[in-house]
């Protein structure tokens, strides 16, 4: 459920950063942003901020602005910190992957904590939560931006809560049937008679040879269509 889920972002400095956020959690479908000591106090309200949200204003209005990590943590039963490398104190680091579906598999609402864009979480923030999430980089280079995290740690998330479907986004093509290729292959005949690529007296095995490859190629109605009109440009070319 999307509402057992928390992003906190704390101390945060880009305005777009904040945009990006809301539009990171919204296509996992998750909504509770929580800011807190934001760098601008009116940044849900920036213009860059909303242009970057693009198309997740929603999240943006009803997010909230807080002093401290403890207000942001309130009603949240797992805190997860998140860091690029393991610190020599403080809870456990585990990989998103590999921590977050025994975190699904209970109902404790979870608040996934991301420190500012240039220093991260201080260590007192990090040793409120309960667990750290350090997502697998190359060892030679692990730089992430805060908007590129928010939405690597969301999409493990939602995995690990069920995911979504991949729904198709148009309906299946209609195939053309045996009448509309043979008329097709007709026009094409006439098209290719007239600009002389096609002898009627000696026409050999070419027409066969197109109505086996229109066959294969499981032509749909869009498709006759369009080569219907390369048919009707051979016939108006070679009439001029």
């Amino acid at each position: 459920m999307s509402d057992r889920t928390r992003f906190i972002l704390v101390g945060t400095s880009h305005p777009g950063n904040v945009g990006s956020a809301a539009r990171a959690m919204k296509v996992m479908g998750f909504s509770d942003l929580v800011l807190v000591r934001p760098r601008f106090p009116d940044v849900l309200v920036q213009e860059e901020t909303v242009a970057l949200a693009s198309g997740a204003a929603d999240i943006l209005v009803r997010a909230r602005v807080v002093e401290t990590l403890a207000e942001a943590l309130e009603g949240v039963h797992i805190a997860c910190a998140t860091a690029m490398t393991p610190r020599d104190f403080g809870p456990p680091t585990h990989s998103p992957r590999d921590w977050l579906p025994g975190v699904a598999a209970g109902e404790a609402s979870v608040g996934f904590v991301f420190g500012s864009e240039r220093y991260g979480l201080a260590n007192e923030d990090v040793y409120r939560c309960h667990a750290v999430l350090s997502i697998p980089t190359a060892p030679d280079y692990g730089s992430l931006n805060l908007a590129q995290a928010i939405q690597l740690v969301a999409w493990e998330w939602r995995q690990a809560l069920g995911g979504f479907d991949v729904t198709e986004r148009r309906s299946e093509p209609q195939l053309a049937d045996g009448a509309a290729v043979q008329g097709l292959l007709e026009h094409w005949r006439h098209g290719l008679e007239h600009i002389g690529y096609l002898d009627p007296a000696a026409p050999k095995k070419l027409m066969p040879r197109l109505n086996q490859l229109f066959n294969r190629a499981g032509l749909t109605q869009e498709e006759v269509h369009l080569l219907r009109g390369i048919a009707k440009a051979m016939l108006e070319t070679s009439a001029k």
